[in-house]
């Protein structure tokens, strides 16, 4: 654990904290603001179920993105400004639910579980080629054994 002696690189880590949670917190508010003003904007052309998923699909962006800076406050005051035993279970406890946030999140927007991006891609460039042959630099980004 890293302790903290000089009280200027104390009040900089303080600050990286309050910054890191401001940023997390206006990026989600940002977000909102953004992805309802979208969802107006596809509702008044008539494409409610259009505007419905554009709505859920940039909301859960700016939360994922909200809470990556919201995380990365929390690692810093837990393990540079007050790191003890109790903060340290509290961080666990937050990556876990932000990691279960961002996998039912990374689901409902794309429809795919994070890990089936690999194949998917794949067969989508598969289906590109009718021949069933990907050029060389698809073939080494995307190995067979995979």
């Amino acid at each position: 654990m890293i302790t903290i002696n000089d009280p200027w690189l104390s009040q900089f880590f303080h600050l990286a904290v309050v910054v890191l949670d401001l940023t997390g917190t206006l990026a989600i508010l940002i977000g909102a603001a953004f992805a309802s003003a979208v969802f107006v904007r596809a509702f008044r052309r008539g494409d409610r179920s259009r505007a419905y998923v554009a709505f859920r699909s940039t909301l859960g962006r700016s939360i994922l993105l909200g809470l990556e800076f919201l995380v990365a406050g929390d690692i810093v005051k837990s393990l540079v400004i007050n790191p003890t035993i109790a903060d340290l279970v509290v961080l666990a406890g937050l990556v876990l639910v932000r990691t279960f946030l961002s996998i039912s999140l990374g689901v409902e927007i794309n429809g795919h579980w994070p890990w089936q991006d690999t194949l998917m891609a794949r067969e989508r460039s598969l289906a590109a080629n009718p021949g069933g042959k990907c050029d060389q630099e698809e073939a080494q980004e995307f190995p067979s054994g995979s």
